[in-house]
């Protein structure tokens, strides 16, 4: 079967959850967006992605991409479904009016992308780094730059890509070689050799823009020498730039994507932004690619979720423990779907999507709060909110992503395990986005060392406590909730104190506090969720589902919290201890 979004269930998060179309209203660009049109956008675009790009992605996959002399040649129907897409105004659909794009909130643009990665991953790989690129453009390109490239990136009638990893450098990007020379023109001659380089070569567009991470002449070593430099694929004349695709990588999944190893032979190119200040100006464009990443690892395991519930409501096998089934009639045996051990499979998957897209959407709503709100403490606090929560959705959905579509596969059985059913592609094309725009070791280590213990963990203390204000400690779980809040505020504290007797630790406590952290935004998550659902239970068709998803979340996602906690909190107290212990020792020795 082939993936359908359903927009009722975004619906009911974007509305009754998190009351998105009053706090876009309250924002002068959305004054406008009302309800109304945000469904009609989601109706649309659940139209656009069922129809045109999730009955492609089979063939996508099975065909792939094809290299031959330097040119990529897509799979079949990809061309014709890309077009359609720009034809439709879907890319970058936040982009602004003014540079051709639709001009609506990025919550609308998350959903559109989440939606694609399930249905065809491979695909949406080609238009992934258009916001990514557009924003880093419009925010850091000069005017002549912005003049010829931003309109074209913004509607999607060229493509962008992101050069930074080097063969010998990897995530390491302070050891990039890539070098760009100054010319009397102004223009820079970019020379070096870039891998892992998705959409680098294609026919989806006549021209690719390429944001390629360099060095002056003059550059420091280290990443604070490093320069972002533009590098379009056809030269202003139409000329062909001396930007080379050597080959594309034979992978184990997004067949429909190439991953291409890119070189530069003195390719011209113009600075983006200051010298050596290219991280900064690719900063923006890292961090709206690792929230599109978050986007990806739940609509893959939606797309996981949607195969594995539709062949449990088919299959049948043996008899179901406990009361007879309602399904049972006269079968000789009950629907996978009532046995426990599915059971568990289906709702705990169900609870990771509805409990991630909670976060994720709020993220979205938080990038609109930070651009445009009038108050400048909320934008701080938005700021402050996608900081924070981007790498922990990025490394925590992308996990599930793989892991959850695997327990799909196991509820078809051998059946999941051949290519009929497709569930085994999603698997596949899940495992890289626990690797792609920073390995989910790296966004746990980013989170942990570089955001929350540089300040004692105020920061994040302020963003628990926001979330601890949006509860009624009266009802039972908003109470567990807060108190779980409490902890982990408490966490941060104690992981602070001992780091400064072993700096070590947090890059060992980095994984599992990330996890703390989120399954602590989990909870919160499904405590607005189930204020919602009893709010609209007159009028609520999902409701059944989520309440079976609450518990499954309650009963076997959760009670990992109090194990993760428990291992950075015994980690901390063995510091501490061998602290102590080497204290007394050199005090004696100084005796």
């Amino acid at each position: 079967m082939d993936y359908q979004p359903r927009p009722e269930d975004i619906r009911f998060l974007l509305n009754a959850v998190l009351d998105a179309p009053m706090r876009l209203r309250a924002l002068a660009p959305f004054a406008e967006v009302d309800e109304a049109l945000q469904s009609q956008v989601l109706e649309e675009a659940a139209r656009f992605v069922g129809e045109v790009v999730a009955p492609i992605n089979r063939e996508g996959d099975e065909v792939g991409c094809r290299f031959a002399d330097g040119e990529v040649v897509s799979p079949p129907g990809f061309r014709a479904a890309y077009q359609a897409f720009v034809d439709g105004g879907w890319p970058a659909l936040s982009a602004a009016t003014e540079d051709g794009g639709q001009g609506l909130p990025a919550v609308l643009e998350a959903v559109l992308y989440e939606w694609l990665a399930a249905a065809n991953h491979g695909l949406t790989m080609a238009p992934g780094l258009l916001h990514g690129a557009y924003a880093c453009l419009k925010h850091h390109g000069s005017e002549e730059l912005k003049q010829r490239y931003l309109h074209k990136i913004a509607t999607g009638e060229w493509l962008a890509t992101m050069c930074l990893t080097e063969a010998h450098a990897g995530s390491d990007l302070g050891q990039v070689r890539t070098r760009a020379v100054p010319q009397a023109d102004g223009s820079l001659r970019v020379s070096g050799g870039k891998i892992f380089i998705s959409g680098g070569e294609h026919d989806l567009t006549p021209n690719i823009v390429h944001l390629v991470l360099c060095r002056l002449p003059d550059a420091p070593a280290g990443p604070k020498g490093l320069s972002l430099v533009l590098v379009p694929k056809l030269l202003s004349d139409g000329t062909r730039n001396a930007v080379h695709c050597e080959r594309i990588e034979e992978k184990m999944g997004l067949h429909g994507s190439p991953t291409c190893t890119m070189r530069f032979d003195e390719a011209t190119g113009w600075l983006i932004g200051e010298p050596g200040r290219g991280l900064a100006a690719m900063f923006v464009m890292m961090n709206s690619a690792r929230l599109h990443v978050a986007l990806q690892g739940i609509g893959l395991l939606d797309a996981a979720w949607q195969k594995a519930d539709a062949y449990a409501a088919e299959r049948r096998q043996m008899r179901a423990p406990g009361p007879v089934p309602a399904s049972r009639g006269n079968e000789p045996a009950d629907l996978i779907a009532e046995h426990p051990a599915i059971r568990r499979i289906l709702d705990t998957q169900r609870a990771w999507i509805d409990g991630a897209r909670t976060l994720a959407y709020r993220s979205a709503l938080m990038l609109d709060i930070a651009a445009h709100d009038a108050d400048s403490k909320a934008r701080e606090r938005a700021q402050r909110w996608c900081s924070l929560v981007t790498p922990v959705l990025k490394s925590a959905c992308t996990q599930q992503a793989f892991h959850g579509a695997s327990e799909c596969l196991q509820v078809f059985g051998g059946h999941g395990y051949v290519r009929e059913w497709g569930i085994e592609q999603v698997v596949r094309d899940a495992r890289v986005t626990m690797i792609y725009e920073g390995t989910n070791e790296i966004q746990a280590i980013d989170l942990l060392v570089r955001k929350v213990l540089p300040d004692g963990g105020a920061a994040m203390s302020a963003v628990l406590l926001e979330l601890r204000d949006t509860l009624d400690a009266s009802r039972e779980a908003d109470a567990d909730v807060q108190r779980r809040l409490a902890q982990l505020r408490y966490l941060g504290t104690t992981v602070a104190m001992a780091a400064h007797a072993n700096p070590v630790l947090p890059y060992e406590a980095a994984d599992d506090y990330l996890r703390v952290v989120v399954l602590t935004m989990l909870a919160w998550a499904w405590a607005r969720i189930e204020v919602a659902d009893e709010a609209t239970a007159s009028n609520n068709p999902g409701r059944a589902m989520r309440a079976r998803a609450a518990a499954a979340f309650r009963r076997w996602v959760l009670p990992e919290f109090e194990m993760r906690l428990g291992i950075v909190k015994r980690a901390c107290e063995t510091v501490a201890l061998t602290h102590s212990a080497e204290t007394t020792k050199a005090a004696g020795v100084a005796q």
